[in-house]
């Protein structure tokens, strides 16, 4: 049996992305949890007057996560137990100065990274930055330091897929068109160096540098591309195609000891540090207030699961899997999701956040019932989806140009109700924007709604787990089996988002 707690008191930890929604709730478990962990160096790059300490207090230590957890552990004995350390993933050694170097060296036995930009159409060059240059830096801090790698990527590096993906498969050479283990046709390195020249070449064409204030046709230029070059080897996103480079270039090290934990779409937290407890611009987030707004028409495949994974489950993981590595036994990929075992499927979802939404409606508001909208969610082709979209933005279009008319032939003519168009007009802009947003949110989750059926083999994080001390295994849970869908996506995730996303909920139409 493998004895957490005695691993974590004897070996100190580096973080990278510890002001991360996944970072946030990893340090809060470590300290509510293992309080007695031998040394957490976090590396943080300073950022509008705020020194890396400083942005570590405010943005981390302040948040909610924290907040709960501080008051046991005790605010005084953060200074003891975790050092700052200013630094940045976009130069060679993250951007640690060879004092804090020398310091590390021998000491530090894991470096965790979270960070990544996890945005899905970025300019290449930003997705690049982060994901694959940033990998680099992190492998030559690892070396500097003596310690072993582990990284969170994302179970989503498979591409293109339908069905059951193992964590077996091969990473170096991987591309998701790959057609057997003898197909040499993708080398990450040759990608990589391909992309770099390409890059420059924009930049240098446009009379520019890399840092330079981009105009928008440059930016628009660098996202195509990007998105060109995942589409063409069979990534859905620049996200997923430049973190498989990342993975690869971690692979191809010699000798590094490395785990690779890649989690499903990480969402609110069933339980710790607060139940629901959700950042703004999780994955999920968009769909869950369109589902919430009263959206009944979808371009889903209902036999498609979605691969969700609550926070606190992800980071138990993660923790799980640095563990193992520091105890010379890890796998060298972790899948982190749900669906091999307890699938919840877009179809019962849609269909059961529609019902709340119309048990809510009847509920009332402030005391008051409010019309209940028709029972029933159809579910659409995306040609079909495409068409009402046109169609209904046709027609506000018309609208919002006999609002206009009428507008104008009342002034003209001195008739009252001249405020009352103009509050018309207003409010068909508005709809015309939120539909707009909608099918531009929708076509953007279409290659995991509909295109796409993927079920993660997460076998290997099962058994770590299982490796664990009872003791270890209450404190670092792996139990996805156990999930109440209905009672995490109604309590969890929708009044997670409610709380704490304060965001426009009136996304759907």
């Amino acid at each position: 049996m493998i004895d957490a707690r005695d691993t974590l008191g004897r070996h100190e930890i580096l973080l990278i992305g510890a002001n991360g929604f996944l970072g946030k709730v990893l340090l809060a478990l470590l300290l509510a949890r293992f309080p007695h962990f031998r040394h957490l160096h976090v590396v943080m790059r300073p950022k509008r007057r705020l020194s890396p300490q400083q942005r570590f207090e405010r943005e981390v230590l302040a948040s909610p996560p924290l907040e709960a957890v501080l008051e046991r552990f005790g605010r005084s004995r953060i200074p003891e137990r975790i050092t700052v350390h200013a630094g940045d993933l976009g130069e060679p050694d993250c951007g640690l100065s060879e004092e804090a170097l020398e310091a590390l060296a021998g000491r530090v036995g894991l470096v965790i990274n979270c960070a990544g930009l996890v945005e899905f159409f970025p300019p290449v060059d930003d997705s690049f930055a982060t994901n694959v240059d940033g990998v680099e830096h992190v492998i030559g801090l690892v070396r500097r330091l003596g310690a072993k790698l582990l990284h969170v990527s994302t179970c989503f590096v498979c591409g293109e897929a339908d069905g059951l993906i193992e964590e077996s498969e091969p990473i170096l050479g991987f591309y998701p068109r790959r057609k057997g283990p003898r197909d040499q046709g993708f080398r990450h390195d040759r990608e990589i160096r391909y992309m770099r020249e390409r890059i420059a070449e924009i930049y240098h064409a446009a009379g520019l540098n890399r840092g330079d204030r981009r105009p928008r046709e440059i930016t628009q230029k660098l996202s195509d591309l990007g998105l060109q070059r995942a589409y063409q080897w069979g990534w859905t996103n620049t996200y997923t195609y430049t973190k498989s480079l990342g993975e690869q270039l971690i692979a191809a090290e010699e000798d590094l000891e490395y785990a690779i934990v890649r989690p499903a779409i990480v969402e609110a937290a069933l339980e710790f540090p607060l139940p629901g407890w959700v950042e703004g611009g999780r994955t999920a987030v968009p769909l869950v207030m369109m589902a919430m707004s009263g959206l009944r028409h979808w371009a889903v495949r209902e036999d498609a699961p979605m691969e969700v994974v609550p926070v606190d489950l992800a980071v138990s993981a993660i923790l799980i899997a640095g563990v193992m590595l520091l105890n010379g036994c890890a796998e060298q990929v972790y899948h982190v999701s749900t669906a091999d075992v307890n699938p919840i499927y877009y179809g019962d979802l849609i269909r059961m956040l529609y019902r709340e939404y119309r048990r809510r409606r009847r509920s009332g508001n402030g005391g008051f019932r409010l019309p209940v909208p028709p029972l029933g969610v159809r579910v659409l082709t995306p040609e079909e989806a495409r068409r009402r979209g046109e169609l209904q933005q046709k027609t506000i279009t018309l609208l919002q140009q006999w609002a206009t008319d009428t507008r104008r032939l009342m002034e003209r003519n001195g008739l009252p109700g001249v405020q009352g168009v103009r509050r018309l007009a207003t409010r068909l802009r508005q709809t015309g924007l939120r539909i707009m947003v909608r099918d531009q949110a929708l076509d953007l989750y279409r290659p995991f709604m509909h295109d796409n059926r993927f079920i993660f083999e997460s076998e290997n994080i099962r058994a770590a787990w299982r490796r664990l001390r009872e003791e270890d295994q209450r404190k670092l849970p792996w139990n996805p089996e156990q999930i109440d869908w209905r009672d995490y996506w109604i309590n969890r995730e929708v009044e997670g988002v409610r709380k704490w996303v304060r965001a426009e909920s009136a996304l759907g139409v």
